[in-house]
């Protein structure tokens, strides 16, 4: 079950140090010693104690580490120090990743197929085009929407999940991926860490964002919540 947040951990290093962690309406935002940004969604839940008082002048691997903190506001901190590590656009270059802004599912065989969304995703309407099936699996269901006790039930039967980014904080996304191993399996969206070793569990694509415009998203995450993208850059990694 740690493997995902092992995985992530182990490729940091402690060169870089956290300068700047800024808490915005949804999103959280880390800044590293080397200008890099990276953000999360913000998930909140404080009723244990953080993993260490601040991640404020830690080295970038240890500040990393409260990714595993059941203080929900400390990992989103976490998962937002991991992005601006993993989440650059040299890196993205260097490992010859390219800005695609494609769907989330393109080259996918989705016809005829029964998908699973966990979360409510953003997805253009070419995304799903002709599913046989198309459930929405979540913490907090409107109508139509299953619960997420569901995923027990349903993640194993589906050809195709896409699972939002921001499971990872919560501490869902091991089991979210393990219950989907046998579908076709997408994580989504800008708390997506960009670390092509994911994809050793059972993670067929990720989907994420490197920020290309810091000033502008720290100013625009402290007043609004939605769509971080017109930040950034999409990237896909296969």
């Amino acid at each position: 079950m740690k493997s995902f947040y092992k995985i992530l951990i182990d490729g940091m290093d402690d060169t870089l140090t956290v300068t700047g962690i800024v808490r915005g309406v949804a999103w959280v935002g880390a800044e590293l010693s080397n200008g890099s940004f990276g953000i999360a969604m913000n998930t909140e839940g404080e009723s244990v104690g953080r993993m260490f008082p601040s991640l404020m002048g830690l080295g970038a691997k240890t500040a990393a580490k409260a990714v595993m903190s059941w203080s929900f506001n400390e990992a989103s901190e976490a998962m937002a120090v991991i992005n601006a590590f993993y989440n650059t656009t040299e890196r993205m270059e260097r490992l010859g990743f390219e800005d695609d802004g494609k769907s989330c599912t393109d080259g996918m065989d989705i016809a005829g197929k029964t998908i699973a969304l966990i979360g409510h995703l953003k997805l253009g309407d070419e995304a799903l085009r002709g599913a046989k099936e198309v459930f929405i699996i979540e913490r907090e269901p409107r109508d139509g929407d299953l619960p997420d006790s569901a995923c027990e039930y349903i993640l194993p039967e589906c050809d195709v999940a896409i699972i939002t980014g921001s499971a990872a904080v919560n501490k869902t996304m091991p089991r979210l991926v393990e219950l989907s191993e046998n579908a076709k399996t997408i994580i989504i969206g800008p708390s997506v860490p960009m670390c092509p070793a994911l994809k050793t569990l059972c993670v067929d694509r990720l989907s994420g964002m490197v920020v290309t415009d810091k000033d502008g998203i720290i100013d625009w995450m402290q007043k609004e919540r939605g769509n971080p993208y017109p930040f950034g850059k999409s990237f896909m990694i296969d």
